[in-house]
């Protein structure tokens, strides 16, 4: 459903001149960054000829693009897995995905509008198309070729349907244009090979994952090791080149337990940089993994939380997520057009939305914080636009929403926001969600804070969400406009000082505007947490970054659970590493 978010967020009608068809080069301003003398690629070249083809031959036809881009990501992956000590799998792949954006009508309307009164319209659009992975001018030609004459028959096509949608429906909320006019930019960066040792991440692997085996009630123990080079060419037909390479390099470990009740407990570490040389050492990494495995086996005899309503502590990397889902995917611009969103903050532009110490940026331009990686950032986006550093909330005041190219009441333009992964129509989505508090405390003076809002509350505990997994969002208007975080590690923190307490069970649960209202303090530490956000363009690298919180009210209620049982038997490697038969 497109109003749920994993993290796995009327116009006059007129008809555009031909004569001004696909000719804008020559009034545009054109931004050219060339990143040292790096060589055009074939496939870029390929893009253009094309590109110069098509323009030339469709500009008679009715009715005639306005506008065409072409993008093509070249995917080089490697996967390495690894399960109580063996591997089992190690993979190498190499695909190219081409997208094509033909547009016909005007910037002010064409046939990307949504029709109202269709189902999943914000989720609509095209498949990328496999392309040849050698770089043969001729046979790259032939499939874009192929992609562009079925992206303008439906194009046209759905121009008549978006014009005949509004002469029936009632006056559209937000009559902006479909396009915004933007300057072309020229960008030619490096192709750079992402490098790293196979073996040597192969036998992490294996090692690591191997620490969970022969340990007993531990049912999972896997390590992934994933290393992926994006290399991305885009053209238009407004006279942007870009090519850019973005690696990213991620590492997981998941350990999994169960209660004897038959509620999973799985416990996660992820990590991620833009090379394997920033990843952590093998000492930090299995450090990590002897926490994991300790604690999952803690949470198998640790008390089911009930449902509860108090104050809280959310730690820094919770906060980000809590954050990303809350709020992120509700400033996402497209969703302001949509008719079936809820526009949570559509009517508090420039309202006080969050306490006064508290601001919001989104940042794709900054790599790293305090020395560590941070994975929402790019050059570009995917329409050929800048990432731009926003600043959504400042000391409290809702100032911005993240946007592409569909512009959107009051923004006209765009802030280079505009993702997706290949083969999906690219929306507005986060990159580098950056949570700044002006007004600190010491972390451990926030636990006594914790506990005097107990007393003030009357509340035997507070609770401390130490780590969460991901969560939801429901953004439509048709249901509750909500969310739902997923805590794995949470804490009692008792009012009279008594040890803290592991608890399990419990999913954070509330509505927005309520949740804002009720953050009463900030930490002076900072967490990170770097992932895969997957909405309506597909999966998408984003990182958020927060000081720890205070929340004066919260809301938990109990997890679903399995009704299975554990285990009968216990695991074969538990009895031979004992010397049992």
């Amino acid at each position: 459903m497109n109003s749920m978010h994993n993290c796995k967020l009327s116009p006059n009608l007129f008809y555009t001149n031909k004569r001004s068809l696909l000719h804008l080069t020559a009034i545009l301003l054109v931004s050219i960054h060339h990143a040292g003398a790096q060589e055009r690629s074939g496939v870029l070249n390929a893009m253009e000829t094309e590109m110069k083809r098509t323009i030339n031959a469709l500009s008679t036809a009715t009715p005639a693009p306005y506008f065409l881009s072409y993008s093509i990501t070249e995917v080089s992956s490697t996967l390495i897995s690894a399960s109580m000590g063996s591997l089992d799998a190690d993979l190498t792949s190499k695909r190219r995905i081409l997208d094509v954006d033909l547009r016909v009508g005007s910037y002010k309307l064409d046939n990307t509008r949504s029709i109202r009164g269709v189902a999943f319209e914000m989720g609509r659009g095209t498949r990328g198309v496999e392309l040849p992975i050698t770089d043969d001018e001729k046979a790259i030609r032939s499939v874009i070729w192929s992609a562009t004459d079925k992206a303008y028959k439906s194009a046209a096509e759905r121009y008549g349907k978006v014009i005949t949608n509004l002469q029936v429906k009632v006056k559209e909320e937000d009559s902006s244009a479909d396009l915004s006019q933007e300057q072309a930019h020229q960008y030619i960066g490096a192709i750079e090979p992402l490098t790293f040792d196979t073996t040597l991440w192969r036998e992490r692997a294996r090692k690591l994952s191997g620490m969970c085996a022969g340990r007993e009630h531990i049912l999972t123990g896997r390590v992934t090791f994933q290393a992926e080079n994006l290399v991305k060419y885009f053209v238009n037909s407004e006279g942007s080149r870009i090519q850019t390479s973005e690696p990213i390099v991620k590492m997981f470990v998941i350990v999994k337990s169960k209660a004897d009740d038959g509620m999973s407990l799985p416990l996660y570490e992820s990590y991620s940089a833009y090379s394997a040389g920033r990843l952590p050492s093998m000492q930090a990494l299995e450090a990590d993994v002897t926490r994991l495995v300790d604690l999952c086996v803690q949470l198998r005899t640790a008390p089911l939380m009930e449902t509860y309503t108090g104050p809280a502590i959310l730690s820094g990397r919770s906060s980000g997520v809590f954050f990303h889902e809350i709020f992120g995917h509700r400033v996402e611009g497209h969703r302001q057009k949509d008719v079936n969103s809820s526009q949570t903050f559509k009517p508090f532009l420039n309202k006080k939305i969050l306490p006064d110490f508290i601001s919001v940026i989104f940042d794709p331009t900054k790599k790293e914080l305090q020395g560590k990686d941070i994975v929402g950032a790019f050059a570009y986006d995917d329409e050929g636009m800048p990432g731009k550093r926003v600043i959504a909330v400042d000391s409290g005041v809702f100032k911005n929403f993240l946007t592409n190219r569909a512009p959107i009441e009051h923004f006209p333009h765009s802030n280079g926001h505009g993702r997706r992964q290949a083969g999906l129509k690219t929306v507005t989505r986060q990159s580098n969600l950056i949570v700044e508090a002006s007004r600190r405390v010491p972390y451990d003076s926030l636990r006594a804070l914790l506990r005097r809002e107990c007393i003030k509350q009357n509340k035997e505990f507070g609770l401390l969400f130490e780590d969460i997994q991901g969560g939801f969002t429901f953004t439509g208007r048709t249901v509750p406009n909500a969310f739902n975080v997923q805590p794995l590690v949470v804490y009692k923190i008792y009012a009279d000082a008594r040890p803290d307490e592991l608890v399990r069970g419990v999913d954070l649960i509330g509505t927005p505007l309520t949740t804002f209202n009720n953050i009463v303090a900030a930490a002076d530490d900072l967490g990170i947490f770097n992932g895969v956000c997957g909405a309506e363009s597909g999966g998408v690298p984003v990182s958020a970054s927060s000081p720890s919180l205070l929340v004066s009210t919260i809301e938990v209620q109990k997890k679903q659970k399995s009704q299975a049982k554990p285990p009968l038997l216990s695991d074969p490697t538990v009895e031979m590493k004992w010397g049992q038969p």
